[in-house]
């Protein structure tokens, strides 16, 4: 956790292929814990086609009860078929926006979000931003992608900084967003 922390949290993404290995990680958290997912994050990788979401949106109902049997992963089938389903949209919005992440990245306009909190306990859980991206995702038919998740999500993938301001990532990061230009 330590490392993912200090290498990856945060960090702005705009590969696709990143988006989509953190919706199908943060989905199946969805009632577990973190750890839990970062724990199985190997068995998430080789079970779904390396997160290529063209593979994963191609998987049939045998290719579901095969992943029912993986204990590299959590065998939720509701949580398998959302992933499934969710690639298959994850698709069309990449079709429609050109990528994935113009998609999420255009509900900032293009500039992460800096929460400048001083103390974990003051993070949400989940915003404004991440409401409305939820209800958009929700109306295309994703499923398992709420307020709370979309904002990990967020947060994650660093269209929201909210490392707090103490952290040494918190400035480390903030000061990436003026080497991009």
């Amino acid at each position: 956790m330590i490392a993912y922390h200090d290498t990856e949290w945060g960090v702005p993404v705009h590969d696709d292929r990143v988006h989509f290995e953190f919706l199908i990680l943060e989905s199946a958290q969805a009632g577990l814990s973190w750890l839990t997912i970062m724990r199985k994050r190997e068995g998430y990788l080789r079970a779904f086609s390396g997160f290529d979401p063209e593979k994963v949106a191609g998987y049939d109902e045998l290719k579901i009860a095969e992943l029912m049997q993986d204990t590299g992963i959590i065998r939720n089938r509701r949580k398998i078929e959302a992933a499934v389903r969710n690639a298959r949209l994850f698709m069309d919005l990449q079709k429609e926006y050109g990528s994935f992440s113009d998609y999420l990245w255009g509900f900032v306009d293009g500039r992460p979000v800096v929460g400048k909190w001083e103390r974990q306990e003051d993070v949400p859980a989940s915003t404004p931003i991440s409401e409305r991206i939820s209800k958009d995702l929700k109306k295309r038919g994703f499923t398992f992608l709420g307020s709370v998740i979309v904002y990990s999500h967020l947060q994650a993938t660093g269209i929201v900084n909210d490392h707090i301001t103490g952290c040494f990532r918190f400035q480390e990061i903030c000061s990436s967003y003026s080497d991009q230009g």
